[in-house]
């Protein structure tokens, strides 16, 4: 059982590490099985996926019948922030090791392979993305579809940082219509983003050029849907009256999120679509 006193708040054991662990297992194990043909490898993708929702919709639950129930004081303020914040940073190290194989390939292996040139008059030795045939028509150049879907991120931070003036001014109309802004904006980055996968000329088996841009792309989508998720959440809360302007970490903790979300894509835009 948590417990509660005037200093700290110590909730009571909880099984969902454990369940989001089996369901990130299933997915990522599945997928590299599919990657390879590997037959149950969709099945436990699936199984993984269900597993996901369960937990995004029991966890949620839990977390927000603690909050809307008083127990929490400023102490639990306090570590919540500090623990979003480590939080952030190592999704910042998570995506720094994709970017650093990204510029590892594109400029130190490039060069080596370069020599090979001594053994191997033909061979060429160049990113795929400026030979012929692997550049995309109006979606891989960096001022098409990708230009579109920037300016659809950066709106999107806007229109939440108006949210949150709504909720510190306690306008709810504000804070609802900037909500929804969002994650319609959300939205149609996704929909923008797939309409990309489905007119691209490669795929992640595509050797490491293919690999590099899925991983960096695909795990931002990611990131994307899952922020728009959890973003909807918080519309479905703030109908509900759980904020004001004293008390509303759980929006922070998304908005820090979303706009870490937004700050990845510039990276993503500058050094995957356009150098």
């Amino acid at each position: 059982m948590s417990q509660n006193t005037k200093n700290y708040y110590l909730p009571s054991p909880s099984f969902w590490p454990a369940i989001a662990a089996t369901a990130l297992f299933l997915l990522a194990g599945g997928f590299a099985m599919a990657l390879n043909n590997i037959a149950p490898g969709k099945l436990l993708m699936v199984a993984g996926g269900a597993i996901f929702a369960y937990l995004l919709f029991g966890w949620f639950s839990e977390v927000i019948g603690e909050s809307i129930s008083k127990v929490y004081n400023k102490q639990v303020d306090k570590s919540f922030r500090w623990g979003m914040g480590w939080f952030i940073f190592s999704e910042v190290m998570f995506f720094f090791g994709f970017f650093g194989a990204l510029f590892y390939a594109r400029n130190v292996s490039l060069h080596w392979l370069a020599d090979a040139k001594l053994l191997w008059p033909n061979f060429v030795a160049a990113w795929p993305s400026a030979g012929p045939g692997l550049t995309l028509e109006g979606s891989m150049k960096p001022w098409g579809l990708p230009a579109i879907n920037t300016l659809l991120l950066l709106s999107s931070g806007a229109t939440l940082t108006w949210a949150h003036w709504g909720l510190m001014k306690n306008n709810r109309k504000q804070l609802t219509i900037g909500l929804i802004l969002t994650i319609a904006l959300g939205v149609a980055f996704l929909c923008l983003q797939a309409h990309e996968y489905g007119e691209a000329v490669f795929t992640i088996k595509s050797g490491i050029y293919g690999a590099t841009f899925y991983m960096l792309t695909g795990f931002h989508g990611l990131h994307v849907t899952l922020g728009a998720i959890m973003l909807t959440v918080i519309l479905f809360r703030v109908m509900r009256g759980h904020f004001d302007s004293h008390n509303h970490f759980g929006f922070e903790a998304v908005a820090w999120y979303w706009h870490f979300v937004d700050v990845v894509w510039l990276f993503l835009f500058i050094f995957v679509y356009w150098l």
